[in-house]
């Protein structure tokens, strides 16, 4: 029998058929958030713009405060959006307020705390060293300089970034269109009156939202009977609608009713591998038609969970660019209990964590671990790995986890 391909070899196949980013294209700011930049980001401007008070005070010349307490005359205010425009001289203060533009001639800021003012007059407690409390212009970054780089998701801090950096629109990858397609006679929609014999299909529910969090734009093809015919016109749709990725969920094993492949070959399927040694998951299948990749799940709905998770988000990442689409995203742990010695298949057992004294997460896989139980995929918070072959392990030694609660981009 023919060797099972390794997890790693999988991902570097799939990854290394993807032809390339899609297209750019720029939106406005507000409506950024989300997507991935398509080219790095530079700033437009200086920021701050110009000397700026870090507290509530008076602009001060360091000097005039060697002796204390020292004696100031009031010349003025600044106030953010409403600078001073004046000159400080030798014994001379300005009132100033946070964020606000320091005057010229002032080289550090009296907290207010530390002073007294009386009418005109402001006697400075203590002493203050030059440039105390003063943030210069472009201490936060300088125009030309280069912010964000492309392939970085677009998240509350890095708008914030784009827009203090003066830019109203952003260039970024169009959403990458992916199908989704469920097989199966035995499946029903969530709220449709289901046969004795049928169940409810969850799985493109699943992969609709991680395609949805990696930044693609999912289409349902909806649910295709186990008839050669059907799945050839879903494939039809597929292409028809510009699909970048089609994922196929159930019907890529070898049963009598397991007709994807056999549908996927009549349209012209470029067959890239199909098994690979994990668990869950096995029998994954990717290849490509024409310009769009395939990569098609297992039925089981843990397996087809995991395995999004492992192939399908780092396939869309990759359609958006993003360096990193590849990047191991596992963290250390310590095992919470003992394991037996594992078999030539990659574990991703779903699994719970707490916390060691040390801050490391503690994993303790589930005694249950079939691929057709979301209720504990759905309590679980991470996956544990155990590689091939890998020996018996004890309780305290360390693993590799992959957190479920954490974004995947």
């Amino acid at each position: 029998m023919k060797a099972l391909l390794p997890v790693a070899e999988a991902l570097d196949r799939i990854l290394a058929a993807i032809p390339g980013p899609v297209e750019a294209e720029d939106i406005p700011i507000a409506q950024a958030a989300g997507r991935t930049l398509a080219a790095d980001l530079a700033a437009t401007r200086t920021q701050p713009p110009f000397p700026a008070s870090a507290m509530d005070g008076y602009a001060v010349r360091a000097a005039d405060l060697a002796t204390s307490p020292a004696r100031l005359r009031l010349i003025g205010t600044s106030a953010a959006g409403h600078g001073f425009s004046g000159m400080l001289g030798p014994g001379e203060t300005v009132r100033i307020f946070t964020g606000a533009p320091v005057p010229a001639g002032a080289d550090a800021i009296l907290i207010q705390e530390n002073a007294e003012a009386d009418g005109e007059t402001v006697t400075a407690l203590e002493p203050v060293a030059p440039g105390r409390f003063l943030r210069r212009a472009g201490l936060d970054f300088r125009e030309g300089e280069t912010l964000l780089q492309a392939g970085d998701t677009l998240d509350a801090r890095r708008l914030a970034l784009a827009a203090s950096a003066g830019h109203a629109t952003l260039p970024v990858r169009r959403k990458p269109r992916i199908a989704v397609l469920a097989t199966g006679d035995e499946l029903v929609r969530p709220g449709e009156p289901a046969a004795w014999d049928q169940i409810v299909a969850s799985n493109g529910l699943a992969l609709s939202a991680l395609s949805l969090e990696a930044g693609a734009e999912p289409i349902d093809l909806g649910i295709v009977p186990d008839d050669l015919d059907s799945l050839r016109g879903a494939i039809g749709r597929a292409r028809s609608a510009g699909a970048d990725l089609l994922v196929t969920l159930g019907g890529a094993s070898v049963g009598d009713h397991d007709l994807v492949q056999a549908a996927l070959g009549a349209e012209g399927l470029e067959l890239g591998f199909w098994r690979v040694a994990l668990r869950p998951g096995k029998p994954l299948m990717h290849g490509r038609l024409g310009p769009m990749t395939v990569i098609g799940l297992p039925g089981n709905p843990v397996s087809s969970i995991v395995c999004g998770l492992l192939f399908v988000v780092p396939a869309i990442r990759a359609l958006l660019g993003d360096p990193r689409a590849g990047a191991d995203r596992s963290e250390p742990a310590l095992l919470g209990r003992d394991m037996p010695e594992n078999d030539g298949r990659q574990d991703y057992l779903r699994t719970r964590l707490d916390t060691a004294p040390d801050l490391l997460p503690v994993a303790h896989p589930e005694t249950r671990q079939d691929s057709s139980m979301l209720s504990v995929l759905g309590t679980s918070e991470a996956l544990l790995i155990r590689p091939p072959h890998a020996p018996p392990a004890k309780a305290g030694d360390p693993c590799r986890i992959i957190r479920l609660d954490r974004r995947i981009v």
